[in-house]
């Protein structure tokens, strides 16, 4: 059977051709391939998820939907979610350590810093601000979910971030604002968003749209 020569030449160039980028995945441990010219977010969540149950019960808050929060937060959002269910009992410092050394590997992979976010609620926005303060000169995009009290996140030395910060807190809830951090911190923006759902702390424990959506739009805002 003839076939055409031109043909031929183009058949060997699609065999050679790399592979189309692959589809963004959410991940529950750091990804083995990492991908350049994706996106990243990494979400940490709070302290009741800590050990073997994804949805444990609070007595006044209810369920940590943890999977339900990971599968809100990634549908449609276009990237990459590492969203990892920490041991009980786990070291703050050291898991900080280990979000930051997560970045690093993204970042030596050739990930801009604009497309790394990290997103953390409560015990987890604590190890998240904790590791972006320590990256603070690389530009990432950091969200902290119900952490402050008084404007403040308490560490001696006092913590600094960089980038670009979303902060959003529920109005019933003990935690508030971070102004008196985003102001001390060197900042290319910052937005806050305060919501009222009645449900305290633990509004942040379901996928509800009054933090779900905001939080998405600043990510697609800002992960660019």
């Amino acid at each position: 059977m003839f076939v055409n020569p031109l043909l031929k030449i183009v058949l060997v160039l699609v065999a050679f051709m790399p592979p189309a980028s692959q589809a963004v995945e959410i991940y529950e441990n750091f990804p083995a391939a990492i991908h350049a010219d994706e996106r990243y977010v990494i979400y940490s969540h709070g302290l009741i998820v800590e050990g073997d149950n994804p949805r444990p019960v609070h007595p006044e808050y209810g369920v940590y939907d943890f999977p339900a929060i990971k599968q809100a937060l990634f549908e449609n959002g276009g990237f990459n979610l590492i969203a990892q269910q920490r041991p009980k009992n786990t070291d703050v410092q050291t898991y900080a350590g280990t979000l930051q050394s997560w970045v690093q590997r993204l970042l030596a992979a050739g990930v801009k810093p604009g497309h790394i976010t990290l997103v953390g609620f409560s015990r987890g926005a604590q190890l998240t601000a904790y590791a972006s303060g320590a990256l603070q000169s690389v530009g990432l995009n950091t969200a902290l979910l119900a952490i402050c009290s008084d404007g403040e996140l308490e560490r001696d030395p006092p913590l600094v971030l960089g980038g670009r910060l979303l902060v959003i807190y529920e109005t019933s809830d003990a935690m508030g604002s971070c102004a008196t951090l985003a102001k001390r911190s060197h900042l290319l923006s910052f937005q806050e968003i305060a919501i009222s759902t009645g449900r305290k702390h633990g509004a942040f424990f379901q996928p509800l749209p009054e933090w779900i959506k905001p939080l998405k739009a600043w990510i697609q805002e800002t992960n660019r």
